[in-house]
């Protein structure tokens, strides 16, 4: 069921993404995270959004402008890891608190307040149209790296920081798609380093666990880009937007509680 569960919501996930303003890895995750810990369901997203974007990097790598490539995603990459090692270092503390609801027991743990606290933040940005039009200059790219970077190896959260400091660099359209592929391929394995000799050996029997949700999730993740591609427009549907939100709130919430 765990696995019918993952893969479904993997597939409508990943065709949503397509027209509900949201990365893969955004909703991905908090999916992910009511079946396993916080960390393991970052790192099993990030193994995901990482064969999502591998394909994509071999056919586009070419057009990427490796000038914007070498500015922002050596930062970045620097930083995913710094972010992956604070997580592991997050998932190391104590619990802060517990309590008792409906004779079952919650607690409440830092590294779930810290990453509630990011999905919601983040899934506000990505609803607010102030920060859906916010641009910088291309003198700030290393520094837009490092914080799509940090973000991205704490949480997963990268794709709404990399969009806003990549679109004034004066890249054309495709450029601008190749450049944010490869950014984000060299992002995940930049983390993907740090979870597997991190956190993911302090879970080894879980890990093990999440070979076949990987797999499943992977497997429909294609097959939900390439079905949404084909029946749905690439636009903005408010509706779907708001929807897929409130979901995020409401397990962003219930991480920070405890409850998820």
């Amino acid at each position: 069921m765990e696995l019918v569960l993952i893969g479904v919501v993997a597939l409508l996930t990943s065709g949503l993404t397509l027209f509900s303003g949201f990365g893969l890895g955004t909703v991905l995750m908090p999916v992910f995270a009511l079946f396993f810990p916080v960390p393991l369901a970052i790192a099993a997203t990030a193994v995901v959004h990482f064969a999502n974007n591998i394909f994509k990097f071999g056919l586009m790598a070419k057009q990427a402008d490796w000038r914007v490539v070498a500015r922002f995603s050596v930062t970045a990459a620097i930083a995913a890891m710094v972010g992956a090692g604070l997580l592991s270092l997050f998932d190391k503390m104590p619990v802060v608190a517990s309590y008792t609801l409906g004779g079952s027991t919650f607690e409440i743990t830092v590294i779930k307040a810290v990453i509630g606290i990011l999905i919601v933040v983040f899934s506000l940005l990505e609803l607010w149209p102030r920060f859906q039009a916010l641009t910088f200059p291309p003198r700030w790219l290393p520094l837009g790296g490092a914080l799509s970077g940090f973000f991205g190896g704490l949480s997963g959260n990268q794709g709404a920081l990399r969009s806003a400091f990549l679109l004034k660099s004066g890249l054309s359209k495709e450029a601008f798609v190749a450049t944010g592929i490869v950014s984000t391929v060299i992002v995940d394995a930049a983390r993907l380093v740090v979870y597997g000799t991190g956190f993911m050996a302090d879970h080894l029997a879980h890990s093990k666990n999440l070979i076949a949700p990987v797999v499943v999730g992977t497997i429909c993740a294609f097959i939900g880009s390439f079905v949404g591609k084909r029946l749905l427009q690439k636009v903005t549907l408010r509706t779907v937007q708001m929807m897929v939100a409130i979901a995020m709130l409401l397990i962003g919430v219930g991480l920070v509680v405890g409850l998820v």
